[in-house]
């Protein structure tokens, strides 16, 4: 047997580290000739949620098959909210859930998209934020995000405290919004989920919900304002004839 350490070529994927792009290949058999085993990557693309088949060509580790989302992945869903008022937590389970079993990895940026968009086709305006514990602010006519501010050394937030509608309490490392009324329809029990639930008053309308997590490069840990997804309002509900 032989060990080597050898750059990666990727092919787009994020299969290591961003302190690491290399793999360690072992050859077996006498003369290193039977399939290499490797060692150092993910067991899935960050990004797409595959696992890329690896070769060895001279002295580089290749990835087979590019990945289809080399530059991340930005989710936009929109979500109807005729009553005016939202819904705002980390979790809405007992109104909105979905089917993730045909899904990539949620560990991916992929797989997470694919959760955002089933959620929304069901109602819910949801999105991964880690343990982030985020607020809902207000940032313009008909404009929010949802976003963790940082704090200078006076202990000043980099958003205004007056324009913050809702905090969100992680314990589930994620956001999930929805009409109050079409929660109650589908079963939500409002007096069940305790305090960490705020119901916010908003323009009625549909609400377009842009979620940047799974963007190439996206720092959770950044020094300044960290936003997980910009909101807007994007038009005003139908009138009938």
């Amino acid at each position: 047997m032989s060990i080597d350490t050898l750059p990666l070529d990727s092919n787009g994927h994020i299969i290591t580290s961003e302190d690491d792009s290399t793999v360690t290949v072992y050859r077996f058999g006498e003369f290193g000739d039977l399939a290499p085993h490797f060692s150092g990557t993910y067991s899935t693309c960050v990004q797409c949620g595959e696992t890329p088949k690896l070769t060895v060509t001279g002295d580089t580790v290749r990835a087979q098959g590019p990945c289809p989302y080399p530059e991340g992945i930005t989710t936009t869903v929109t979500l109807e909210a005729p009553s005016g008022k939202l819904i705002v937590r980390d979790h809405l389970g007992s109104a909105y859930t979905c089917d993730t079993d045909a899904f990539a990895s949620y560990n991916s940026a992929r797989g997470q998209a694919q959760v955002i968009e089933a959620m929304a086709a069901i109602g819910c305006a949801y999105g991964p934020v880690g343990n982030s514990c985020p607020g809902l602010y207000r940032t313009g006519a008909d404009a929010y995000v949802i976003a963790s501010p940082r704090y200078d050394e006076d202990d000043s937030p980099s958003l205004p405290e007056e324009d913050c509608l809702a905090s969100i309490v992680t314990d589930l490392w994620a956001y999930s919004i929805a009409d109050l009324e079409d929660f109650k329809r589908r079963g939500g029990d409002l007096d069940s989920l305790g305090w960490s639930t705020t119901i916010v008053d908003v323009p009625p309308g549909t609400y377009r919900f842009t979620h940047h997590t799974g963007e190439l490069g996206f720092d959770h840990d950044s020094d300044d304002t960290v936003v997980f997804a910009h909101i807007e309002r994007i038009a005003a509900p139908s009138t009938a004839d």
